[in-house]
């Protein structure tokens, strides 16, 4: 079954970075953890008209087949059904604001219904995609949307991409301000807004993936050297970040770790995850 990837001529260039039709390439269902990322992305369910995510005791969340999904801050546990259909679209760091209305931290952790956020037009996305005779009229029928629900200005904030640029190597918060001659309130300010996330919990979370794409493939770690070289203060800091972030420690992330370095086996609900 295909796969066919769109990256978007102008004006939506530099906002989008990709729309994906994705269908077969599930064989079972499954549930996985994801560890938090900035991303913001847009799904449309073509399988069932429902996506659902579990929380920490396992209680089933229903949302309706188009969605868009936030930043996350913390890790999330959702369900990749069988066949796994898709339509969805990927948005520059900082983009989606320019079509997600509301202020994007009120997305952040959440999976929102499209009917919230465009009304009719996102009532209707996924029957429309349904019709579509190809996967690239599907592709069409998404790009068309987007141009409707596009707003405001088409540049993004360079102070905010710059800001997310040292954040992800590693700069502190405090001395990017200082760089970009912004006081902390303002960066803040202007960063939630765009991003989702606050410049802290950003570094944060970019921190934990930079360690774990450090991490991709091995099986036996030092997690001492390995605190040292991605900026934790030392091992305890790292294990309180794993438990923070990605609610395990460690060793659990390593022993369930699947599809990747950002997928894992969710532990059963209410089992505490123990350290190797």
């Amino acid at each position: 079954m295909p796969v066919v990837v769109r990256r978007p001529g102008p004006p939506l260039r530099g906002l989008v970075q990709t729309i994906v039709y994705r269908a077969g390439q599930q064989p079972q269902t499954s549930v996985e953890k994801i560890l938090p990322g900035p991303e913001t992305s847009l799904w449309v369910n073509l399988n069932r008209d429902a996506f659902r995510s579990f929380d920490d005791d396992g209680q089933v969340h229903r949302v309706p087949g188009a969605m868009l999904a936030g930043p996350t801050s913390r890790a999330s546990v959702i369900e990749f059904e069988q066949g796994h259909a898709h339509v969805s679209v990927t948005f520059a760091l900082g983009a989606a604001s320019r079509f997600a209305g509301p202020p994007l931290a009120a997305a952040r952790d959440e999976l929102v219904p499209l009917d919230l956020l465009w009304g009719r037009s996102g009532a209707c996305l996924r029957e429309r995609l349904l019709e579509a005779g190809t996967p690239e009229d599907a592709l069409s029928v998404m790009e068309d949307v987007l141009l409707q629900q596009l707003t405001g200005a088409l540049a993004l904030d360079r102070a905010v991409i710059a800001a997310a640029g040292a954040l992800s190597r590693g700069v502190p918060v405090g001395q990017v301000s200082e760089d970009l001659g912004l006081l902390p309130r303002t960066l803040r300010r202007r960063f939630t807004a765009q991003v989702g996330l606050t410049p802290k919990r950003f570094a944060r979370v970019q921190r934990m993936q930079r360690l774990v794409r450090d991490l991709d493939g091995r099986t036996c770690v030092d997690w001492a050297a390995a605190a040292a070289r991605h900026g934790y203060a030392d091992q305890p800091h790292l294990a309180g970040e794993f438990r923070s972030l990605a609610g395990v420690t460690p060793g659990e992330y390593l022993r369930s770790r699947i599809n990747g370095p950002n997928h894992l086996r969710p532990a059963p609900p209410g089992k505490p995850a123990c350290e190797a």
